[in-house]
């Protein structure tokens, strides 16, 4: 796999994360990663709120800019648990997407 891939960068986030956990058990790695996922989830939600001013108390204190940025987190975060809970993380997230686009999409690119 070349080193500048999506996937690759995921795979050198997980190794970094392997090393680097204070955590005794692989499955609580596994749950901690996926739960990861909520938290950031929550800081998306936290920007849409400020982009939107939806806090009276805090008005308009994130940008759409903020919002992509804490989306790209989420989606990052989502590929290094699948990465932590199987080494077919890229493979299962091809197939995934391109059962979804030909779901949605007959006779699309998504087929094949």
């Amino acid at each position: 796999m070349e080193a500048n891939t999506t996937w690759a960068r995921v795979e050198l986030l997980k190794d970094w994360l392997d090393r680097e956990a204070v955590v005794a058990e692989a499955g609580d790695v596994k749950l901690l990663r996926v739960l990861k996922i909520g938290e950031e989830y929550g800081e998306v939600a936290q920007a849409l709120h400020g982009a939107l001013g939806a806090n009276p108390r805090k008005g308009f204190s994130h940008t759409w800019q903020d919002v992509e940025k804490e989306l790209c987190d989420v989606i990052v975060t989502s590929m290094v648990a699948l990465a932590t809970i199987t080494p077919d993380g890229e493979k299962l997230l091809d197939d995934r997407l391109r059962h979804l686009v030909a779901r949605s999409l007959p006779g699309s690119a998504g087929e094949g």
